[in-house]
């Protein structure tokens, strides 16, 4: 039987069809079989479907969990103790909320409390009041001169002309305050120390007198005077303050290298008459808006010349594009030159300027005495230090056409027992201020500056300036000249020129329009220098510190410079050579 069921069992499987054998499984990394597991409270994720949320089945209920007990605070219910009804409970004060801590006084309702005091009104400076009759301010009329009584000024500005000592108009006031005391564009060629600042200052404070504002915030400026400098800006201010000692006015300058809080709160403490400020220092305000221009009715540019060499035009035109346009306000424009450029900056500021010239050799000639010595370069220092010594005076302005210069100069003079300081662009605004006021109170005798420091210098009492030596722009000559013999004072200008500097004095000649005779010194200006003091050590400028340059503080002999051994410059590549060679 055993064979016949071994026979059906063969004849039977090949009736039935095979199975196919699954196919055997991969083996698969633990980090594979870490994404395809899958939590129990997960389900696998499709695009676009929401996922389920958690299944909590075996979480417990909120109220089965266990609470840790809370400590017991002042005011809670004993235990047993059931929550009263709400219409039983009292009422508590202000809404349940707890009263804002009030000091001593007493939670009022709004109703009753005290309204806040409003903020003050901007004040203006206080005037003096006493009394004044314009009777005393006689002066009797002269041929060729013009009185300020004729230009029928303002009674209160006539008072501090009056206080100033004033009675005449110097000759480019005569020429300008008759067009801009009506209102006229003006541009008009002088040098520092004519009387300018004055003209255009007379004119901005009688507009302002004679046309009151009813309401006038503060930041609000009605006239607007630009100054290349922060030292004419201070300037200007000065003037300014003196002529309103009696009209009430208030006057604001705004200058880089001083505190900008400051200044913000002198602007906003009060309302402002009038705003003198530098190009980027007002720009800065206006961005912030912390004064506007909107307002401006006169606007001054002082110095344009100087303007376009410092390249100032750019803010300036940003400067008078805020302002009103050309038709709705007086301009007034100053060069010490009206070239070409500055002409034509005019044209696009101002409508129908009126064109004032006043030559330079007209103010030169009369009040300053020029004169130019032939000196070698060895020889001019002897030169100044003889001329001090002779003449001996008060205050000596010297120019230089470089830093390093007048730097050396300072130094030397400074060797010798004179009381010098010296100013140049580098010099910080801080110890500048402290320099000019030293000039000022007869302190530091001889002051040495370059071109860029000495066109802001507005000191009193200049007797002399001497150009040690002749600057490569003419107008940098008048400018240096124009601070002595300032305001009708006489001063002397002496010029050292050498073999190689001399071919600058024709185009001085042209501009003033006077020839300038060259001469040799004087005997007793040519003195030996008397014997030479020791140098003085200067001082180890801060932060140079660290090892000495040297080993034991001198310098290696020869063959001894390396102590290892000589460095390789290392494989270089060929030098390539040029076709022909």
């Amino acid at each position: 039987m055993s064979l016949l069921k071994k026979i059906a069992s063969v004849f039977g499987k090949k009736d039935e069809p095979k199975q196919k054998e699954a196919p055997k499984a991969k083996k698969q990394s633990s980090s594979e079989k870490k994404k395809q597991a899958v939590k129990p409270h997960q389900e696998e994720w499709r695009p676009g479907s929401k996922p389920k949320p958690r299944k909590t089945e075996n979480r417990p209920k909120q109220s089965e969990r266990k609470r840790h007990p809370r400590k017991p605070k002042q005011g809670d219910r004993p235990e047993g103790e059931e929550q009263r009804p709400q219409a039983e409970r009292k009422p508590r004060p202000n809404g349940g909320r707890k009263p804002r801590p009030q000091g001593n006084k007493e939670n009022r309702p709004q109703g009753e409390r005290k309204p806040r005091p409003p903020k003050p009104a901007p004040q203006r400076p206080p005037v003096d009041e006493t009394p004044w009759d314009p009777s005393e301010f006689k002066v009797e009329p002269q041929e060729g001169k013009i009185r300020f009584h004729d230009l029928d000024l303002h009674p209160r500005l006539m008072r501090s002309i009056h206080a100033l000592g004033w009675q005449y108009t110097t000759p480019i006031q005569g020429e300008i305050l008759p067009g801009t005391l009506k209102g006229k564009d003006m541009a008009g060629r002088a040098q520092t120390g004519t009387g300018k600042t004055a003209a255009f200052l007379i004119s901005i404070i009688n507009h302002c007198l004679n046309n009151p504002l009813q309401k006038q915030g503060s930041a609000n400026p009605r006239a607007l005077i630009i100054a290349p400098t922060r030292e004419l800006a201070m300037q200007i201010k000065k003037d300014a303050d003196g002529l309103n000692r009696f009209t009430g006015l208030r006057t604001v300058v705004l200058y880089g290298g001083m505190d900008y809080n400051k200044q913000e709160r002198e602007l906003t403490e009060g309302p402002v008459d009038i705003v003198v400020a530098t190009p980027g220092r007002l720009l800065d305000f206006e961005n912030k808006n912390v004064v506007r221009l909107r307002y401006v009715e006169i606007m001054v540019i002082d110095e344009a010349d100087r303007m376009l060499d410092m390249g100032f035009i750019p803010d300036v035109r940003r400067i008078i594009y805020k302002t009103p346009p050309k038709e709705q306000r007086q301009t007034v424009l100053f060069s010490a030159t009206l070239s070409d450029e500055v002409m034509r900056l005019a044209a696009a500021w101002m409508t129908d300027p009126v064109r004032i010239d006043i030559e330079p050799e007209q103010v030169a000639v009369n009040t300053v005495e020029q004169k130019v010595f032939i000196a070698t370069d060895d020889q001019k220092f002897k030169l100044l230090y003889n001329i001090i010594k002779h003449d001996k005076p008060e205050r000596i302005l010297v120019f230089t056409n470089r830093r390093d210069q007048a730097e050396r100069l300072a130094e030397e003079l400074d060797r010798f027992g004179h009381k010098c300081e010296m100013l140049s662009g580098a010099v910080t605004q801080k110890r500048r201020m402290r320099i000019l006021e030293e000039f000022r109170e007869g302190k530091v005798t001889v002051l040495v500056a370059t071109d860029v420091a000495g066109r802001g210098i507005h000191v009193e009492g200049i007797s002399h300036v001497v150009n040690f030596n002749i600057p490569e722009n003419p107008d940098d000559y008048v400018h240096r000249i124009g601070r002595t013999g300032r305001a009708g004072a006489t001063g002397q200008s002496i010029t050292f020129a050498c073999e190689m500097e001399s071919f600058e004095l024709p185009k001085i000649e042209e501009l003033l329009g006077v020839e300038l005779k060259c001469s040799m010194p004087p005997e007793e200006l040519l003195e030996e220098l008397p014997p030479a003091p020791p140098r003085k050590r200067r001082p180890r400028p801060e932060g140079a510190g660290g090892r000495p340059r040297h080993q034991n503080g001198r310098r290696p002999q020869h063959g001894d410079r390396h102590n290892g051994p000589r460095r390789s410059g290392g494989d270089r590549p060929p030098r390539p050579h040029s076709e022909g060679q």
